[in-house]
């Protein structure tokens, strides 16, 4: 099966910076867009940015020009650097991987564990 591993949050003043790692894992024939999404206590889950296979990216109107999102193919990495973090960016952050298992096969949704991210003074 498939392992999806978020890593790299923690706590931070505002203004601060941290920067999210994500690893699928297993037995993968193909991965095409990974994403990062989160979710603020009492609220739905929300997409962050996204990376297609062929590295276009989408973010949220509320993390542009503060959030980049990155890729390494080679490792079947995504990475989600954010800078000047602001009280609103609490939140537990999600990994999505797009992932085909073999040829043919369905492309799949699969999520990470989640890694929390506080932004406190």
């Amino acid at each position: 099966q498939v392992q999806v591993v978020e890593s790299g949050g923690g706590l931070v003043q505002p203004g601060g910076s941290l920067r999210l790692s994500c690893a699928a894992s297993g037995n993968i024939f193909g991965i095409y867009t990974m994403g990062w999404y989160r979710q603020a206590p009492g609220k739905q889950r929300e997409l962050v940015a996204t990376i297609t296979s062929g590295g276009i990216t989408n973010y949220a109107d509320s993390v542009k020009e503060r959030f980049t999102i990155s890729r390494d193919y080679a490792k079947n990495a995504t990475y989600l650097q954010m800078n000047s973090l602001k009280s609103e960016d609490t939140a537990v952050y999600y990994c999505q991987t797009r992932v085909q298992l073999r040829r043919w096969a369905p492309i799949q949704n699969y999520w990470g564990q989640g890694t929390p991210v506080t932004v406190s003074s």
